[in-house]
């Protein structure tokens, strides 16, 4: 697994361990020679990843919305910048570079990019991993909300054991490099 797409916040979040996480991350990418692909932009906990990755030597592949990039957020320092037209362009280009996803803290896009990519792999499009850095405990309500999913028989349990999550990047790293795709049929 050489390429991972990280979907995380354009903004910093209120607590400075985010940021030190996001650039944590950016630099055990690039020292285990992973290719981070991510959102494109130069802000928040975006551009830290970015930029620690790029710092530590690793290489950056950025896929930015042109709507985006016109309001000068994207990150010009990149190894690769792919400007597309659309954010279901976006998702689909770093869909189709990645051989892992990882969601760090972040709002409603960070959530909904990593759910689809997730969601694919429920439904048995992709096989690759899906990870969470549970940074200060961000992800807990939603793993609670995913056990409550489960327990009221809207989701399978199998699809819950295919989440990695981890506090730790470079445990996190590890546990998607050893991962075997569990993939449990929904519909018998």
């Amino acid at each position: 697994m050489n390429n991972i797409a990280v979907f995380c916040g354009s903004s910093t979040g209120n607590n400075d361990v985010y940021i030190e996480h996001a650039e944590r991350f950016g630099k055990e990418l690039a020292n285990n020679h992973k290719t981070l692909i991510y959102g494109g932009a130069q802000v928040g906990c975006m551009g830290a990843l970015a930029d620690a990755s790029l710092h530590s030597g690793g290489k950056v592949i950025g896929v930015i919305p042109e709507k985006l990039k016109a309001v000068e957020i994207a990150h010009e320092q990149l190894t690769d910048l792919h400007v597309v037209q659309t954010m279901h362009e976006r998702k689909s280009k770093m869909a189709e570079l990645a051989d892992g996803f990882v969601a760090l803290p972040g709002g409603s896009g960070t959530l909904e990019e990593w759910f689809e990519a997730f969601t694919w792999s429920q439904l048995g499009y992709h096989t690759k991993p899906c990870g969470l850095l549970n940074v200060h405990n961000f992800f807990d309500p939603l793993i609670n909300m995913l056990d409550h999913t489960i327990e009221q028989g809207f989701m399978n349990k199998s699809y819950r054991e295919m989440i990695i999550v981890s506090s730790d990047p470079k445990e996190l790293l590890e546990k998607m490099d050893d991962y075997t795709p569990n993939h449990a049929v929904k519909w018998t």
